[in-house]
């Protein structure tokens, strides 16, 4: 059985089967660009890196896994973006709070409240930072690690810090490598031809994953298979080629908002990765399907009703595993009060299936193409599986859209107007343009009131 299936049969409604046969021949030729560009050297090391990771990283990320969680009480990751995301999906999915330290994820965000309060929280722990950024100059990050360095130095001394911290960053250049050499911290490298949402399978992801107590050999061996089972591109036997030219056709008929909907709260951080690798792929050129990650059934009773009866622009992508790994039976109870009677002695697994299929076909009858992505279970092997196909979903289906998947040009611009209005050398004019806007919307809030 393969380790992730894509069911688009609920999609016969929506997709001809010779919408997929008039795309075979694109699709194969951007095959062979996207193995060629990875020849090249191009930002496509992601493609093949589970084969490649050389025996002494991973055997150097247990090694300082181990004694973070021999040591640890916290385990800090500080990063944004695909520096954080993916490695927060597979501790949320396989093991968040089972075993070794607490891990928690700081530096996505510039709230002082919750910098504060997670500094509150380290008070009296054995603490262990891992500051994950290619260029060590990304502002949130940035802040959050100057932040914890300090207290760090400040409660075991600079040495005692200097243990503590990891970097994992650019492999020779950059603010965070710079400070790695001169300080002595023990580093990891960032393969440069890997994007950031695409490093979770370097040491960026395998290092928490291990930490956490994860698998990451099986994590590799998972997304290898993937590799295997991905080959070809024939749109009829490769999954992630099939799953990406039904969104590529969806999106020809108008269909240009995607949801992503777990059915288990296991799959909710996944989401957020899910959200990062598409947007950040994809959102290019006027072009691109909008991703959102959605909770099933939770959502059903707050999104649910526009899903079923508003506009007919969104498409859903359901995220089913056959089995969650733990066996909950309804029991009898003395009274029927609550009207379960008829579900005493059911696995609330078997009923989670049923609020499942009732619902693909109730949106699907309401005008809402639906597919699946199945996995059998959720293990350290399926989620190397998912991440390697939808990473090479993502590169075919951007291919298909006719952009670079693998740049986020977009990302830099609110970053050049927050450098301005924060006085960062070399932006003092475009400051002043910034802020002359700025006046002119306060101005007219101001008049309104």
């Amino acid at each position: 059985m393969r380790l992730v299936q894509y069911d688009d049969q609920p999609l016969g409604a929506f997709i001809d089967p010779e919408e997929y046969a008039r795309l075979a021949g694109v699709i194969a030729h951007h095959h062979a660009e996207l193995v060629e560009k990875r020849r090249d050297g191009a930002m496509l090391g992601w493609f093949d890196y589970p084969q490649r990771i050389r025996e002494e990283t991973l055997s150097a990320v247990h090694s300082v896994a181990l004694r973070i969680r021999e040591e640890a009480d916290v385990f800090v990751v500080i990063g944004i973006g695909g520096s954080y995301l993916g490695a927060h999906a597979a501790i949320r999915m396989l093991s968040e709070g089972e075993t070794g330290p607490e891990v928690v994820f700081i530096g996505h965000h510039l709230s002082s409240w919750a910098l504060e309060r997670l500094r509150a929280r380290l008070h009296g722990k054995n603490v262990f930072v891992n500051v994950v950024s290619k260029s060590g100059t990304t502002t949130e990050p940035a802040v959050a690690f100057r932040l914890l360095k300090a207290d760090l130095e400040a409660r075991y001394g600079k040495e005692g810090a200097r243990r503590r911290i990891i970097a994992t960053t650019d492999p020779s250049s950059g603010a965070l490598r710079a400070m790695a050499e001169r300080y002595g911290y023990t580093s990891f490298d960032i393969p440069r031809d890997v994007g950031g949402r695409f490093s979770v399978l370097t040491p960026v992801g395998l290092l928490p994953m291990a930490v956490a107590g994860i698998d990451i050999e099986a994590v590799l061996s998972g997304a290898r298979a993937m590799m295997t089972a991905l080959a070809s591109p024939d749109v009829e036997t490769n999954a992630a080629y099939r799953y990406a030219a039904a969104r590529y056709i969806l999106y020809q008929k108008g269909y240009d908002v995607e949801l992503f909907a777990g059915f288990s709260p296991r799959f909710e951080a996944f989401g957020g990765w899910l959200a990062q690798l598409f947007a950040e792929s994809e959102g290019k050129k006027g072009r691109g399907i909008f991703p959102v990650a959605g909770q099933y059934t939770t959502d059903l009773h707050s999104i649910g009703q526009y899903v079923q009866e508003g506009r007919r622009r969104l498409f859903e992508t359901f995220l089913w595993t056959d089995e969650e790994g733990a066996e909950v039976v309804v029991p009898p109870a003395d009274d029927d009060l609550d009207g379960l009677g008829y579900l005493v002695g059911r696995d609330v697994q078997w009923i989670n299936a049923q609020a499942m299929w009732g619902t693909l076909i109730a949106h699907r009858d309401g005008g809402v193409p639906v597919s699946r992505i199945v996995v059998s279970r959720l293990t350290a092997e399926t989620f190397g599986a998912l991440v390697m196909f939808f990473e090479r979903a993502v590169a075919m289906s951007g291919s298909l859209l006719g952009i670079n998947p693998f740049d986020q040009p977009g990302v830099e611009a609110y970053k050049a107007n927050m450098f301005a209005l924060l006085g960062k050398p070399g932006h003092a004019e475009r400051g002043a343009e910034i802020r002359r806007k700025i006046e002119a919307l306060q101005t007219r809030d101001e008049s309104d009131a």
